[in-house]
This record gives C-alpha cells, sequence and structure tokens, in this order.
C-alpha cells in the first residue's frame, strides 16, 4: 500500500509542476496548442509541463524604449530615443496571446510605432522636433498608435520623446535665430522705454506751459500792483539802507 502511494507521488510530480503568476501580470494557458479563454490570476498554478504552457502576460504598465531615425517635413533624419508606456488590458489577454502570440512587442507594437511615428513627424518641421512642439508629436503618435492598437488590447498610455538629435548645422541655426530673436526683443524694450520717456517730458513740458498760462492770465495790472507793493512793504523790514528801482519813482529805504 506505502509503495503504491509512493508510485502514485511520483506520477503526479512528474506530470505536474508548479508556477506563480506574478502580481502585476496574468497568466494564459496553453494546452496542446489550444488557448484558454481565462485568463490565470496572481497566485501559484498547477499545471502539466508535458501538455501545459502558462504564458505570463504583463498588464502592469511597461516601458518600451526605441532608438529610431525620424523624416522631418524638410526631408532631415532626425535621430530620436523614445519610450512607449503601454500596457495589455487584462481581459484581453488571451486574445492578445492567441491572435498575435507572445512576441506581440515586436509583431505588433513596434511596427505600429515606427509607421505613426514616421507619418506624424513628417509633418513638422526638424527644430520643432527639438523646441516646444514635441507635447504636439507626442500627442499625436499616441493617438495614431491608440487608434491601430486599442481594439487589440492594447492601452498607450504615452509617448515620450527622451532626446534628439538634430542633423549638423541645424543646432547653430536654431541657436543663431534665437540669439536673433533675443536681440530683436532686447531692441524693441530699449525703443519702448524710449518712447515712454518722451512721452513723459512731452506731459511735464505740457504740465509747465498750462501752468504758465494760468499764472499769466491771473496777473492783472492790480495784482501786480499790490504784489509790488507787498514786496516794498517786506524790504523795508530790512536794517540796511536800500536803493529800491521801480517803474516809477525810486525809493531809498533807511533803516
Amino acid at each position: 500500500m506505502r509503495t503504491s502511494i509512493l508510485y502514485l507521488a511520483a506520477a503526479v510530480a512528474l506530470f505536474s509542476s508548479c508556477t506563480v503568476v506574478r502580481q502585476g501580470d496574468v497568466g494564459v494557458k496553453r494546452t496542446l496548442g489550444k488557448i484558454s479563454n481565462r485568463e490565470l490570476q496572481p497566485g501559484p498554478r498547477l499545471y502539466n509541463p508535458l501538455l501545459t504552457t502558462i504564458i505570463q502576460v504583463p498588464t502592469r504598465t511597461t516601458n518600451l524604449e526605441v532608438k529610431l531615425d525620424l523624416p522631418s517635413k524638410e526631408g532631415l533624419n532626425v535621430g530620436a530615443e523614445i519610450s512607449i508606456l503601454y500596457h495589455i488590458d487584462q481581459r484581453r489577454a488571451t486574445d492578445v496571446v492567441g491572435s498575435i502570440g507572445p512576441d506581440y512587442e515586436l509583431s505588433m507594437i513596434l511596427p505600429v510605432f515606427r509607421a505613426a511615428a514616421a507619418d506624424v513627424t513628417a509633418g513638422f518641421m526638424a527644430k520643432d522636433m527639438h523646441t516646444g512642439n514635441r507635447l504636439g508629436i507626442e500627442t499625436a503618435i499616441k493617438k495614431s498608435m491608440m487608434g491601430l492598437l486599442e481594439d487589440r488590447g492594447f492601452v498607450i498610455e504615452a509617448v515620450l520623446m527622451k532626446s534628439i538629435k538634430l542633423p549638423a548645422g541645424l543646432y547653430r541655426a536654431i541657436e543663431e535665430k534665437l540669439q536673433a530673436e533675443q536681440e530683436a526683443q532686447r531692441m524693441e524694450f530699449v525703443l519702448q522705454r524710449e518712447r515712454q520717456e518722451a512721452d513723459r517730458r512731452i506731459i511735464e513740458a505740457e504740465g509747465i506751459r498750462d501752468a504758465n498760462k494760468i499764472i499769466s492770465e491771473g496777473l492783472t495790472p492790480q495784482i501786480i500792483q499790490y504784489k509790488t507793493i507787498e514786496a516794498y512793504r517786506e524790504l523795508s523790514k530790512s536794517s540796511n539802507t536800500k536803493v529800491i528801482i521801480g517803474g516809477g519813482k525810486d525809493l531809498i529805504l533807511n533803516p
């Protein structure tokens, strides 16, 4: 009896094996070439290694880095290093493995990305890939990829242009253009400041003119005579002898 149990245990051990589906993955069971319709959730799983294979499909975010040359609108080749962030819809993992295979990155994601990236960048100038238009290019590539891959069980989270290498000579042309733009902005600032200073001087001159005009209009002969008398009166308070030359008689004021 004990021997039979040992033989049975040996047979079970021979024809069965155990694997662990990792967290962030789902398992796809393939038995005699047929894909199971149900995904295996994370945890330990027993299977017959002679008949069955369990393929682990990541459903967490995967970073696929690609280096390639991208065409520009003017016909230049721009070197780029791009990250594709994607994951597989866990409800479609069996469809992905069954219709595409476990090498889905090489057979599906990369070809779609290369075609989408080339199609998008061909509408942009090379300098646009190096400046503030990166976000628009990344968004357009992602949208194009999602149009082809979403129905196949893939979710493209982001397309990130990590580095761009422009053709020789183009960097210098861009730097010279930026310097020219900065110099033009500086000159515009100087001109604007000079215009403001000129406006200030005009306003100041107009104020002085208007003040003098108001004063001159208010100086009647009677007021002038009154002010003259007041000035004489103040001078008379001084202890020194004074000679005042007026419009009429000259006055000598003694202390």
